[in-house]
């Protein structure tokens, strides 16, 4: 199966979780070994928004302050891509156009993000539509898409499956800015509501719950 994985930097970078990142790149080799091909797209976390308010306040633009978080979402990918195929994979992608003839070499592409105004959840939704993937799968902070912010609100309830219809009337923002922070960005959900591509939203501090969704085991939020 050919597959998007969009692992979250809340998961890995806020704070940087080396043991977390070891166990992503052993959880890849054994999903490929078994046959799937994998796109990886790594998010920046708390490191990028850090260095977006950095450059906020050297007044830089916010299309400038999406460059820098850009570089920060790359350094984590090249951290993991390093870690499943050495050195020779420092180099990640930084266009989506280099992306089908590396997965045909290798079989396992390892992102970050692209350009400003784009979240890495929109650039996993166009990787998938871009290299035909079957599924898109999101390792979150949360263990799948609630009826309102489960940090916020106590009597949040996981939701096990929606529609993207659904999944739109719950987000609270509508439009990108640098920094943006939800469950999946609105850009996304445009882009995934269009292409029909199904999406699994699992709880990221467990690597072993990706194995699970390509099994099809009942596990996350599934959209579709």
């Amino acid at each position: 199966m050919r597959v998007v994985i969009r692992i979250g930097g809340s998961v890995v970078a806020s704070p940087p979780n080396p043991q977390l990142i070891q166990k992503y790149a052993e959880v890849f080799r054994i999903l490929r070994a078994q046959g799937h091909e994998l796109v990886v797209i790594v998010g920046g976390g708390a490191p990028a928004r850090q260095y977006i308010q950095l450059a906020k306040e050297m007044g830089l633009t916010e299309q400038e302050q999406d460059e820098a978080a850009i570089s920060v979402s790359r350094l984590f990918a090249q951290l993991l891509a390093m870690k499943v195929g050495g050195l020779n994979w420092k180099t990640v992608p930084t266009s989506l156009n280099t992306v089908l003839e590396l997965l045909g070499e290798r079989g396992i592409v390892v992102m970050g993000g692209l350009k400003p105004g784009m979240t890495t959840d929109t650039v996993a939704a166009m990787a998938a539509s871009q290299v035909g993937a079957e599924l898109i799968v999101k390792a979150s902070d949360q263990d799948g898409v609630y009826t309102k912010d489960p940090k916020k609100f106590t009597d949040a309830r996981k939701i096990d499956k929606l529609s993207f219809d659904d999944l739109s009337q719950l987000m609270e923002q509508d439009r990108h800015k640098a920094g943006i922070h939800q469950i999946i960005d609105p850009e996304a959900i445009r882009i995934l509501k269009t292409e029909r591509i199904k999406t699994i939203i699992v709880n990221g501090s467990k690597p072993e719950n990706l194995v699970a969704a390509l099994k099809g085991e009942k596990v996350g939020t599934v959209i579709q």
